[in-house]
């Protein structure tokens, strides 16, 4: 099983945001067809581990290790962070550009969260990416079939960006299915 760790933003952030995007040269590019990339607004997440494929058995180890970094980050807490999207910037370059939108608001405790969930992980000796985590949204992945001016256009418009503000109620435990059209299966939650 392919699976990873986010906080979703609600409805409302990721309509927001969506209206945004439409009015981006790179969704103008993806309403004349071609393959930008968008991120589809359903999927959007922020990521906070990626533990890539888990044998099914150990599910049970990967539930345990998120319960209690969640349980730990509530215990420090008064209430569920306080995020907003907004901002934004580049990824890699040439066939590998990727488009995202900033997180703005309680970054700190999102960093907190996935240090949690990542201490978690190690513990229980469960496979996780351990690259820094740093808290972003992905719009787009246009690569190299959107002119790179026009990709900079749009980063620069998306520095102007604010998104409304939402409280992260839940840590969440996906299932990402590769292909064509990618699907994503929640398979637990844990409340913030």
């Amino acid at each position: 099983m392919r699976l990873f760790v986010a906080v979703c933003p609600p409805a409302e952030a990721v309509d927001h945001l969506s209206a945004q995007i439409a009015g981006l040269r790179i969704g103008a590019a993806a309403a004349a067809g071609i393959n930008v990339r968008l991120a589809d607004p359903a999927h959007v997440h922020l990521t906070l581990a990626f533990l890539g494929d888990v044998e099914e058995a150990r599910l049970v180890e990967v539930e345990s290790a998120l319960g209690l970094a969640a349980e730990w980050f509530r215990d420090g807490r008064d209430a569920s962070p306080r995020l907003s999207l907004g901002g934004g910037g580049r990824f890699g370059r040439d066939r590998f550009t990727v488009l995202w939108v900033d997180v703005r608001g309680e970054v700190e405790a999102l960093a907190t969260l996935a240090r949690l969930v990542r201490s978690r992980l190690r513990h229980a000796r469960l496979p996780h990416d351990e690259k820094p985590f740093r808290a972003h949204l992905t719009v787009a992945r246009p690569g190299d079939r959107l002119d790179r001016a026009d990709i900079e256009a749009d980063r620069a418009t998306l520095d102007g960006y604010q998104g409304p503000d939402w409280p992260a109620t839940e840590l969440l435990l996906v299932r990402s299915h590769l292909g064509p059209r990618p699907r994503y299966d929640r398979l637990a939650a844990w409340p913030l």
